[in-house]
């Protein structure tokens, strides 16, 4: 019988441990599909921070290192510029790149370093408790903003996609969401062309992922689906912001 579906080699058997309707097990699985069909799980290097996603380690395939919080991008650098011909990718949550790692990302992408980024963005600090993070929505409630995040005391959500393709230096910059059929596929094609771009040289590229946090939204997996669809992807439209290749 022909196979047509099954776990990608550039995963563990290790199960989740992500929360129910959490969609950071897509976004894993999009990665190491992608690793596979390019061919490249021998010398793929991942770089794990701190966050919901600091046990990566446990599920991709590959050899991975683990970074302080936000550090990820300094640490892919030093990585790739070391071992060239390694594919090296870090795997960063919203509240370790936009706001400890926020200098980290801004450098990486302005020197155009040649590595590629998976930024997941669920609005909000989940492993730590549910706090309030840069890309949390005006008026969304958090465990630190209990009335909505006010913007005369607190700021207002930062676009990291769109912050970072005004500089010279990244290649590609485009965010996407996985929270439906359509949206996954897209996703998929994003991050292989991220790391096709690494393959052929052509510098920095970061795929922002739109994702889900049921537990500390307070929602159940569907309602979070919804949530995403009807509230971030307004303050966060889907789309690619900058490509070189393109031009």
């Amino acid at each position: 019988m022909a196979i047509v579906y099954q776990k990608p080699k550039a995963l563990t058997d290790k199960p989740f441990h992500y929360c129910p309707g959490c969609t950071h097990g897509i976004i894993h699985r999009l990665v190491a599909e992608c690793i596979d069909e390019l061919g490249i799980q021998d010398r793929t290097i991942g770089v794990a921070p701190v966050g919901c996603a600091v046990f990566a380690y446990d599920y991709f395939n590959v050899d991975m290192l683990e970074a302080a919080h936000g550090r990820a991008p300094a640490c892919a650098t030093g990585v790739k510029r070391v071992n060239p011909n390694n594919i090296v990718f870090t795997y960063q949550g919203d509240g370790d790149l936009a706001s400890i790692g926020c200098a980290e990302i801004v450098h990486a992408a302005n020197r155009g370093e040649n590595i590629t980024v998976i930024f997941v963005n669920n609005a909000i600090y989940g492993m730590t408790g549910g706090q309030m993070a840069p890309t949390t929505l005006v008026g969304q409630v958090t465990t630190t903003s209990p009335y909505g995040r006010d913007p005369m005391s607190a700021g207002y959500p930062i676009r990291i996609s769109e912050m970072l393709s005004q500089l010279e230096g990244p290649a590609l910059v485009e965010r996407v969401s996985v929270h439906d059929v359509k949206n996954v596929v897209n996703a998929k094609r994003a991050i292989k062309k991220a790391f096709q771009n690494q393959i052929d040289g052509k510098g920095f590229s970061l795929v922002e992922v739109l994702s889900t946090c049921p537990t500390n939204w307070g929602k159940t997996p569907q309602e979070a689906l919804k949530w995403l669809q009807e509230n971030m992807i307004p303050q966060y439209p889907l789309g690619v912001f900058k490509d070189k290749e393109a031009k």
